[in-house]
């Protein structure tokens, strides 16, 4: 395994950040994240990278206890709130974080050269950062993450500054680096971003991680169905949406989600036992939008 969680708690005081996190990831995964804001998503990270100590429980990487340097020392980390020195040019702040990670200097100008050809900013290379738009320096800091070719990165909102073309950068970045085997935890508020990337997801609420698992898996149970219907009496449109199983309502019909086929068949039956003809129905696969407000239900 390259990330072993077991039994993961995280207090800060009386408040309780993470509450009994198990997860594991191997490796070439791109394993996303996904919770509101002060669910524990980098709480979770930090523990993870031993950057904060957990109150209970265990966390690996590469091998290693997370506390100890040698798990790190195969890890990169972009963190959501970074910084540079901005009096540097971007050479000059890959070449520091290139002798931070120990990369020997025969190797040193090859790296560089790598991360910078990853990230979009050939020829700009040699400009101070403090003239860097807000998207450069954030792809200048993915490409200080993943100068050293760690086998594992973590990712905190890595596209959160940059524009479509940007997005679609740094989703391709993430595809080569998949491709290579390196295994990446991403945590994310765009879900379309995450739903292109991701192979494996993992949903946290209130400092529990309530799901977890292949992006298949979650896409599958996630279903709707599309009806085509005449008028519809208030009170059958009341239970459903007093069920919360409305998607969407128009002049045409209703999509209510459904948990399995043998629902759909029951949906069908009520309305035509209400005497409403029903022109056509479709069973739809919701998108990852529709799983996570689901997750996020009490």
């Amino acid at each position: 395994m390259i990330v072993e969680a077991q039994n993961i708690y995280k207090y800060y005081g009386a408040n309780l950040a993470c509450e009994d996190i198990s997860l594991s990831l191997n490796q070439g995964q791109v394993f996303g994240l996904l919770g509101p804001n002060g669910a524990g998503k980098s709480t979770l990270v930090k523990v993870l990278l031993g950057l904060v100590r957990a109150s209970a429980g265990t966390a690996m990487i590469n091998g290693y206890r997370a506390s100890d340097t040698r798990g790190r020392q195969h890890a990169g980390y972009l963190p959501e709130l970074f910084r540079h020195y901005e009096w540097l040019t971007g050479y000059e702040w890959l070449r520091f974080n290139a002798r931070v990670y120990g990369i020997p200097a025969r190797e040193e100008q090859g790296a560089i050269r790598r991360a910078l050809e990853l990230i979009g900013l050939k020829g700009r290379e040699q400009d101070r950062i403090q003239g860097y738009s807000k998207g450069m320096q954030q792809r200048l800091a993915l490409g200080a993450a993943i100068l050293h070719r760690p086998a594992l990165v973590f990712l905190d909102e890595p596209t959160s500054a940059l524009d479509p073309m940007g997005r679609i950068e740094v989703r391709d970045i993430i595809g080569q680096l998949k491709a290579e085997g390196t295994t990446i935890f991403l945590n994310s508020h765009l879900l379309s971003e995450v739903e292109m990337t991701c192979t494996h997801l993992g949903f946290i609420r209130k400092g529990r991680l309530i799901a977890s698992g292949a992006r298949e898996d979650f896409m599958k149970t996630c279903t709707a169905l599309r009806l085509e219907t005449g008028p519809l009496a208030q009170d059958l449109l009341n239970y459903y949406e007093n069920q919360d199983m409305v998607v969407e309502r128009d002049e045409a019909g209703i999509t209510l989600r459904v948990a399995d086929r043998e629902g759909s068949a029951r949906i069908i039956r009520e309305i035509v036992e209400c005497g409403v003809p029903v022109y056509q129905a479709e069973t739809l696969s919701l998108g990852l939008e529709e799983v996570f407000l689901d997750m996020m239900r009490d």
